[in-house]
Protein backbone atom coordinates (compact mmCIF):
# COMPACT_ATOMS: atom_id res chain seq x y z
CA UNK A 1 0.00 0.00 0.00
CA UNK A 2 3.30 1.98 -0.39
CA UNK A 3 1.74 2.84 -3.82
CA UNK A 4 -1.10 4.03 -2.88
CA UNK A 5 -0.22 6.51 0.31
CA UNK A 6 2.45 8.21 -2.41
CA UNK A 7 -0.28 8.40 -5.46
CA UNK A 8 -3.08 9.81 -2.62
CA UNK A 9 -0.58 12.12 -0.99
CA UNK A 10 0.21 13.54 -4.31
CA UNK A 11 -3.43 13.83 -5.19
CA UNK A 12 -4.14 15.50 -1.91
CA UNK A 13 -1.44 18.28 -2.80
CA UNK A 14 -3.13 18.62 -5.99
CA UNK A 15 -6.50 19.27 -4.46
CA UNK A 16 -5.27 21.91 -2.03
CA UNK A 17 -3.15 23.79 -4.79
CA UNK A 18 -3.91 27.38 -5.22
CA UNK A 19 -6.12 28.49 -7.88
CA UNK A 20 -4.04 30.70 -8.40
CA UNK A 21 -1.41 29.40 -10.07
CA UNK A 22 1.00 30.63 -13.14
CA UNK A 23 0.92 29.21 -16.46
CA UNK A 24 3.64 26.92 -15.86
CA UNK A 25 2.48 25.79 -12.20
CA UNK A 26 -1.22 25.12 -14.32
CA UNK A 27 0.46 22.71 -16.23
CA UNK A 28 2.43 21.66 -13.91
CA UNK A 29 -0.17 20.17 -12.27
CA UNK A 30 -2.44 19.10 -15.06
CA UNK A 31 0.78 17.01 -15.22
CA UNK A 32 0.28 15.76 -11.86
CA UNK A 33 -3.18 15.13 -11.60
CA UNK A 34 -2.89 13.29 -14.98
CA UNK A 35 -0.23 11.28 -13.10
CA UNK A 36 -2.58 10.44 -10.14
CA UNK A 37 -5.25 9.48 -12.36
CA UNK A 38 -2.75 6.93 -14.27
CA UNK A 39 -1.70 5.69 -10.50
CA UNK A 40 -5.05 5.22 -9.27
CA UNK A 41 -6.12 2.93 -12.27
CA UNK A 42 -3.44 1.40 -11.97
CA UNK A 43 -3.90 0.46 -8.19
CA UNK A 44 -7.70 -0.05 -8.76
CA UNK A 45 -7.03 -2.84 -11.68
CA UNK A 46 -4.36 -4.62 -9.81
CA UNK A 47 -6.94 -4.79 -6.52
CA UNK A 48 -9.94 -5.66 -8.38
CA UNK A 49 -8.81 -8.90 -10.28
CA UNK A 50 -11.47 -8.69 -13.03
CA UNK A 51 -11.93 -10.60 -15.87
CA UNK A 52 -11.63 -10.12 -19.23
CA UNK A 53 -15.05 -9.95 -19.30
CA UNK A 54 -15.78 -7.85 -16.33
CA UNK A 55 -12.86 -5.78 -17.69
CA UNK A 56 -14.71 -4.52 -20.53
CA UNK A 57 -18.00 -3.72 -18.78
CA UNK A 58 -16.06 -2.14 -15.84
CA UNK A 59 -13.74 0.42 -16.89
CA UNK A 60 -16.47 2.94 -18.80
CA UNK A 61 -18.32 2.88 -15.43
CA UNK A 62 -15.24 3.23 -13.89
CA UNK A 63 -14.34 6.30 -16.04
CA UNK A 64 -17.95 7.36 -15.67
CA UNK A 65 -17.50 7.72 -11.96
CA UNK A 66 -14.05 9.58 -12.42
CA UNK A 67 -15.26 12.01 -14.17
CA UNK A 68 -18.05 12.75 -11.89
CA UNK A 69 -16.07 12.79 -8.90
CA UNK A 70 -13.47 14.86 -10.60
CA UNK A 71 -16.23 17.70 -10.42
CA UNK A 72 -16.51 16.90 -6.32
CA UNK A 73 -13.25 16.87 -6.13
CA UNK A 74 -13.05 20.22 -8.02
CA UNK A 75 -15.17 21.85 -5.25
CA UNK A 76 -13.55 20.25 -2.64
CA UNK A 77 -10.10 22.06 -4.16
CA UNK A 78 -12.35 25.22 -4.20
CA UNK A 79 -13.56 24.95 -0.84
CA UNK A 80 -9.76 24.28 0.50
CA UNK A 81 -8.60 27.24 -1.24
CA UNK A 82 -11.57 29.33 0.08
CA UNK A 83 -10.31 28.20 3.48
CA UNK A 84 -7.01 29.12 2.97
CA UNK A 85 -7.63 32.53 2.32
CA UNK A 86 -9.96 33.33 4.86
CA UNK A 87 -7.11 31.37 7.00
CA UNK A 88 -4.09 33.24 5.88
CA UNK A 89 -6.35 37.08 6.95
CA UNK A 90 -6.68 35.85 10.02
CA UNK A 91 -9.22 34.66 12.24
CA UNK A 92 -12.12 33.37 10.10
CA UNK A 93 -15.86 35.32 10.26
CA UNK A 94 -18.33 32.97 11.81
CA UNK A 95 -20.11 34.10 8.59
CA UNK A 96 -17.36 32.56 6.27
CA UNK A 97 -17.40 29.47 8.25
CA UNK A 98 -20.67 28.90 8.20
CA UNK A 99 -20.24 29.14 4.69
CA UNK A 100 -16.98 27.02 4.36
CA UNK A 101 -18.96 23.96 6.71
CA UNK A 102 -22.19 24.33 4.54
CA UNK A 103 -20.33 23.83 1.07
CA UNK A 104 -17.97 20.94 3.03
CA UNK A 105 -21.12 19.09 4.36
CA UNK A 106 -22.35 18.92 1.02
CA UNK A 107 -19.66 17.97 -0.87
CA UNK A 108 -19.57 14.76 1.81
CA UNK A 109 -23.29 14.58 1.04
CA UNK A 110 -22.43 15.14 -3.05
CA UNK A 111 -19.71 12.24 -2.38
CA UNK A 112 -22.54 10.01 -0.88
CA UNK A 113 -25.12 10.26 -3.52
CA UNK A 114 -22.35 9.86 -6.40
CA UNK A 115 -21.55 6.19 -5.02
CA UNK A 116 -25.29 5.42 -4.19
CA UNK A 117 -26.22 6.27 -7.95
CA UNK A 118 -23.52 4.42 -9.45
CA UNK A 119 -23.53 1.11 -7.13
CA UNK A 120 -26.86 -0.12 -9.98
CA UNK A 121 -24.34 0.74 -12.68
CA UNK A 122 -21.29 -1.55 -11.26
CA UNK A 123 -23.67 -4.15 -10.31
CA UNK A 124 -24.58 -4.77 -14.05
CA UNK A 125 -20.71 -4.79 -14.62
CA UNK A 126 -19.55 -6.78 -11.87
CA UNK A 127 -20.57 -9.19 -9.62
CA UNK A 128 -21.83 -8.09 -5.78
CA UNK A 129 -18.48 -9.21 -3.83
CA UNK A 130 -16.69 -7.65 -6.81
CA UNK A 131 -18.72 -3.85 -6.33
CA UNK A 132 -17.85 -3.97 -2.35
CA UNK A 133 -14.32 -4.48 -3.34
CA UNK A 134 -14.08 -1.29 -5.92
CA UNK A 135 -16.16 0.62 -3.07
CA UNK A 136 -14.12 -0.57 -0.78
CA UNK A 137 -10.87 0.90 -2.30
CA UNK A 138 -12.23 3.96 -3.56
CA UNK A 139 -13.30 4.57 0.49
CA UNK A 140 -9.92 3.76 1.43
CA UNK A 141 -8.38 5.95 -1.40
CA UNK A 142 -10.71 9.08 -0.40
CA UNK A 143 -10.15 8.24 3.54
CA UNK A 144 -6.20 8.80 3.15
CA UNK A 145 -6.72 11.99 1.12
CA UNK A 146 -8.78 13.18 3.50
CA UNK A 147 -6.56 12.22 5.98
CA UNK A 148 -4.13 14.04 4.83
CA UNK A 149 -5.94 16.79 4.07
CA UNK A 150 -7.01 17.23 8.05
CA UNK A 151 -3.71 17.07 8.75
CA UNK A 152 -2.44 19.79 6.44
CA UNK A 153 -4.99 21.99 7.20
CA UNK A 154 -4.99 24.22 10.26
CA UNK A 155 -8.33 24.58 12.98
CA UNK A 156 -10.63 27.37 12.16
CA UNK A 157 -9.05 30.28 14.57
Amino acid sequence: MTVLRIMVVTLAVALAAPATAQEKGTSTMEILRQKVKADKKLLVSTNMALTEAEGKAFWPVYDAYQKDLGQINERLRNVIVAYADAHSKGPVPNETAKKLLDEALAIEQAEVTLKRSYVPKLEKALPEAKVARYIQIENKIRAVVRYELADKIPLVK
